[in-house]
C-alpha cells in the first residue's frame, strides 16, 4: 500500500454533495487531499423552496456560504462550472478552461431540469414556476405576490418522467393553505396533475396509504387531480393534457384555464457527463454498482440524484423512482467508507440502505411516511398524517442548514427514521 496522498474531488455541493465531502474528508487518510467543486458558492436547502414560493421563507434564510465551513473542515474549495468529465485523463474540465486532476471523482451533481421536453413548461420562456432552485422559487414568489392581485385558477403537479414527486404535493397544499390565509381560496380552482397513476404513488408504488391519505387531503382542500397525465404543451393562460388508459391510449384532453402554474420537470444527467460511454446511461445518469462506483471507470463513484435507477415497473406514463434524503445519505456513508477501504489498500465492502423517509409539509399539516426498503416489498411500509408534520419539517430545516454550516457529518435522516420508528412502536 503506498503511503502517497491521493487526490478525490466532489463535484457537486447539494444535500449529497457537501456532506459526501465532509464524510470523505473523515474517512480518508490524512495525506489525502479533498476537493468539493461547486458552479455556486453556497448550498441551497431545496426542501424549503415550497416555503419560499409563498414568501414563507427568503432567499438569505435557506442559504449557506460554502468557503467557511469547507475551510473548517480542511477541504478545498473551487467554485466554478465543470464543462466535462474527461474520465480517460481524469480531470475536470472547467468553463474558464482550467482544469481539476483527480485519483478519485465523486459525482453529485444532482439533475438537469428537462423544461425543454415540453413547449412552454418551465420559467426560463415557459409559462410555469418551478421550487427546484432557489433562484426559480424567488421569481415563482414575485409571480405568486402578482396572482394574488388578481386570482384564477392554478395548476401544480409534475409531468410524464417526472421522479420527485413529493414538492408538487406540498406546493400545492401549501399554496392552498396560503390562499385560504389570505381569504382568496374561494376565487381560485385548483387542479393537480401528475403522470402518477394514482394519487399518492410517489414513484414508489404508495408507502402505507399514501393514497388515502393524499386523496383525503385533496378532497378536503377541495383539489381536483387528474392521474396518469401527459402534458403536451403550455400557453400562457392554459395547459394542454391528455389523460391516458392503462394501456397508453388516451382516455380524454384536457385544455386547463390556468393564471398560475408550478409544475416539476423530468430529470436527466448533466451536460458534463451526459454522453460518456460506460460512464452513464442514454439519460445522462451516472451507472454505478452496489458500492456507489462506476465498473468502467471504478475510479469514479457517483451518489444523489444524478445516479441511474431504473423505474419500479411500467405504468402508462413515464414514472421515475425518487432518490430521498435518506437514500442519498446511506449512499454519501457508503462511498466515504469505501474511499476509506480503497485508500488503505482495501476491497470495498458497503452498500447504500435503500430505504426511505419523507417529511411532506402542508403548510397546516402533513404526511410523513417511512418504507423500508424503498422498493416493494417492505419490511415497514407506514405513512401517517397530521400537524405534527409541519413542526417536524421545520425542525428538519433549522437542522440540516446548521448542519451544513458546522461542518457536521452525521446521519442526520437515519436518526430521525429511527426516531420515528421507535415514536410509533414500528422498529
Amino acid at each position: 500500500m503506498s503511503n502517497d496522498g491521493k487526490r478525490i474531488v466532489v463535484l457537486g455541493a447539494g444535500l449529497g454533495g457537501v456532506i459526501a465531502a465532509y464524510e470523505i474528508r473523515s474517512a480518508a487518510r490524512k495525506v489525502d487531499t479533498v476537493v468539493a467543486v461547486n458552479e455556486t458558492s453556497f448550498y441551497q436547502f431545496v426542501p424549503s423552496n415550497p416555503w419560499v414560493l409563498v414568501g414563507w421563507r427568503e432567499r438569505k434564510d435557506i442559504l449557506v456560504a460554502l468557503a467557511k465551513p469547507m475551510k473548517k473542515r480542511k477541504i478545498d474549495f473551487v467554485v466554478g462550472r465543470a464543462e466535462k468529465v474527461d474520465a480517460p485523463a481524469k480531470c475536470l474540465r472547467m468553463a474558464d478552461g482550467s482544469t481539476v486532476e483527480y485519483d478519485y471523482l465523486v459525482i453529485a451533481t444532482g439533475p438537469e431540469l428537462a423544461f425543454d421536453e415540453i413547449q412552454g413548461l418551465g420559467p426560463h420562456g415557459g409559462h410555469t414556476q418551478s421550487v427546484c432552485h432557489i433562484d426559480h422559487a424567488s421569481a415563482a414568489y414575485d409571480a405568486f405576490e402578482e396572482f394574488c392581485k388578481d386570482p384564477g385558477p392554478i395548476i401544480v403537479g409534475a409531468v410524464q418522467g417526472a421522479s420527485c414527486f413529493g414538492p408538487a404535493y406540498e406546493t400545492a397544499m401549501i399554496i392552498e393553505t396560503e390562499l385560504r390565509k389570505r381569504k382568496i381560496r374561494d376565487k381560485v380552482p385548483m387542479t393537480f396533475v401528475t403522470s402518477e397513476p394514482y394519487v399518492g404513488h410517489l414513484g414508489l408504488d404508495g408507502v402505507g396509504d399514501t393514497k388515502g391519505l393524499l386523496e383525503a387531503e385533496m378532497r378536503e382542500r377541495h383539489i381536483k387531480w387528474i392521474t396518469n397525465a401527459r402534458v403536451t404543451s403550455v400557453e400562457s393562460d392554459k395547459m394542454h393534457v391528455e389523460e391516458v388508459n392503462a394501456d397508453g391510449t388516451v382516455k380524454a384532453t384536457h385544455e386547463l384555464p390556468m393564471k398560475y402554474s408550478m409544475m416539476l420537470p423530468a430529470f436527466r444527467g448533466v451536460g458534463a457527463v451526459r454522453d460518456i460511454e460506460g460512464l452513464v446511461n442514454p439519460k445522462g445518469f451516472i451507472i454505478v454498482d452496489n458500492h456507489q462506483r462506476n465498473p468502467t471507470y471504478p475510479e469514479i463513484f457517483g451518489l444523489g440524484v444524478c445516479i441511474a435507477i431504473p423505474p419500479m415497473g411500467p405504468t402508462p406514463v413515464p414514472v421515475g423512482v425518487p432518490k430521498t434524503g435518506f437514500m442519498i445519505e446511506s449512499m454519501v456513508t457508503a462511498t466515504a467508507e469505501n474511499l476509506g477501504e480503497i485508500l488503505r489498500g482495501k476491497e470495498p465492502t458497503h452498500e447504500a440502505t435503500w430505504n426511505a423517509i419523507c417529511i411532506a409539509d402542508f403548510g397546516d399539516g402533513g404526511v410523513a411516511f417511512v418504507a423500508q426498503p424503498q422498493i416493494p416489498p417492505r419490511n415497514v411500509n407506514w405513512s401517517m398524517s397530521g400537524g405534527w408534520v409541519h413542526m417536524a419539517k421545520e425542525a428538519f430545516e433549522k437542522y440540516f442548514i446548521k448542519k451544513i454550516k458546522t461542518g457536521k457529518s452525521e446521519t442526520f435522516y437515519e436518526n430521525a427514521a429511527l426516531n420515528i420508528l421507535k415514536t410509533h412502536k414500528l422498529k
